[in-house]
């Protein structure tokens, strides 16, 4: 069976987004510097060339992130704050979007968002589905991903460490109690932009 994967990127000092979230600011005020990453054109450069430069190792790990995802899900809030940026998908899968308000679905140019009103193991189940024989990705954000955890309902945690300290904002994992929640750290690359972890949940 496919992974529930949540994968996010954090400052150094535990942020996943700044302060102030808004549609001008889908990662808060100065929170655009925890996916800088993602856009580094060596990176590119070096993949396509087929290296195994420290910068190629950053879009390796995008690429390989994006091949095994066959579905994902999203909170509302990212939802509304990052459609219009995205121009179409964050990925070209079928998205499930958590919440309170129902609406039909929205079929954009690769895939369609689910808006799922029953709960997280309703977007989970339907996910799944989807994904067939390949991963479900939480994508965000904090609030999204903290429900899951707290549900004992994922396997592998994904974590881009970006060398930033973001001083306030949005904390990835806060809110998940006070009970032991133990990783077994299963890979670990970095390149001079970030750290990218892997860990999976203890059962």
């Amino acid at each position: 069976m496919e992974n529930v994967m949540l994968n996010m990127s954090v400052s150094v000092d535990g942020f996943s987004a700044g302060p102030d979230v808004t549609v001008e600011h889908p990662m808060g005020e100065g929170g655009e510097r925890l996916h800088e990453w993602l856009f580094n054109s060596g990176s590119d450069r070096a993949v396509a060339a087929g290296g195994t430069s420290p910068n190629g190792v950053d879009a390796q790990v995008a690429q390989e992130l994006f091949a095994s995802t066959g579905a994902v899900v999203v909170g509302r809030r990212t939802f509304d704050v990052g459609v219009e940026l995205w121009g179409d998908t964050p990925f070209p899968v079928p998205c499930f979007v958590l919440t309170h308000q129902a609406r039909e679905q929205l079929v954009m140019k690769s895939a369609a968002f689910t808006f799922v009103t029953d709960g997280i193991e309703s977007a989970l189940r339907q996910a799944r589905v989807a994904a067939r024989d390949k991963n479900v990705l939480i994508m965000g954000g904090a609030n999204t991903a903290q429900q899951f955890v707290r549900a004992g309902l994922v396997d592998e945690i994904q974590i881009q460490l970006v060398p930033v300290l973001l001083g306030s904002g949005t904390r990835l994992f806060d809110h998940l109690g006070t009970h032991h929640i133990e990783l077994e750290r299963n890979r670990l690359i970095e390149s001079p932009h970030v750290t990218h972890l892997r860990f999976r949940v203890a059962r």
